[in-house]
């Protein structure tokens, strides 16, 4: 069933009117500073299940539940000091914490996909902040785009995959990150990392004074572990240098290509325009040939997203 998707802005009018949408059950499209999430009360059940039937998310893909500060994360999850130095460095901020849930949190099941534990994140866009402190209640957002598509970091992009399946978007212009947070798992005996993202794992390490647990993803206990993910309509072929017959060529770095990530070799700017330029060049309808992208810092979490971009579907 199709409906009309209005557009708002990050006025205080535009606010209230997302944050209604949200309480009367409906989805609405929120900036973050990584990238738009599709928002739904994470209270309501029938509001949840609504996410994954507009994207078409497998129901065994869990949410990140999104929240306005520590003390309101402390409601849902059994806290512990790892996730307090973290927090406390890190957020607001694109970092994730899977923590165990609280018996009675009080959220739909649907969002943790029957896991025992919740995914949580305190972010620091403006707009999406000041929607949580309206509404005054969890917002559940993977990103605002059809499963296993390229995630929207614009307005347009959400519109381009969503349109006439949400109740609207909260247009505050392109996300400055770029990427999905980054997911730190907190369940077991050493914190793990189980997605990187738009905070480098090298300086959550220094905050926790130890290596992080790198988890291979072979189970799905965290948001953006499917293989196939983030991926545009067109073929992608990794560690490029050149385009063959019938590609376009993602950049990185001095080179002659028809998008470049950064021509200074910059990995904060590569992230932040990663999915706005495979959005470009998927509308191309040629194979996306991407050039190597260091893998420290920023560059491991965009070598994430363009591997599972560029696995069988």
């Amino acid at each position: 069933m199709t409906q009309p998707t209005e557009t708002l802005t990050a006025t205080p009018q535009g606010i209230a009117r997302a944050a209604r949408l949200l309480q009367d059950g409906a989805l609405v499209a929120l900036p973050t500073e990584t990238v738009y999430g599709l928002g739904a009360d994470a209270r309501n059940g029938e509001a949840v299940a609504s996410i994954y039937a507009a994207k078409g998310r497998p129901s065994f893909n869990p949410l990140i539940v999104h929240l306005p500060d520590i003390d309101t994360a402390k409601r849902y999850v059994d806290w512990t000091e790892e996730a307090d130095r973290l927090a406390q460095a890190f957020w607001p901020g694109a970092l994730t914490l899977v923590l165990p849930l609280k018996a009675d949190s009080g959220l739909s099941s649907l969002v943790t996909a029957g896991l025992p534990s919740l995914a949580v994140r305190v972010p620091a866009h403006p707009a999406m902040r000041q929607v949580l402190q309206t509404l005054g209640g969890p917002v559940a957002a993977p990103s605002a785009n059809p499963s296993g598509k390229i995630s929207a970091t614009t307005a347009d992009h959400v519109r381009a995959g969503l349109d006439g399946k949400i109740a609207a978007v909260l247009d505050d212009g392109a996300c400055p990150v770029g990427l999905e947070s980054t997911i730190i798992g907190l369940t077991g005996p050493c914190p793990a990392l189980l997605r990187a993202g738009g905070l480098p794992s090298e300086a959550i390490e220094a905050a926790l004074g130890q290596t992080l647990e790198v988890v291979d993803g072979a189970e799905i206990i965290a948001p953006g572990q499917l293989a196939s993910h983030y991926a545009p309509g067109a073929a992608v072929r990794l560690n490029a240098r050149t385009a063959g017959p019938g590609e376009v060529l993602l950049g990185f770095g001095e080179m002659i290509c028809d998008l470049n990530l950064s021509p200074s070799g910059d990995l904060t700017e590569a992230a932040a325009k990663l999915f706005d330029h495979l959005h470009q060049l998927d509308a191309t309808g040629q194979t996306i040939a991407v050039a190597p992208i260091p893998n420290h810092g920023l560059g491991r979490a965009i070598n994430d997203r363009l591997a599972r971009a560029a696995a069988p579907r």
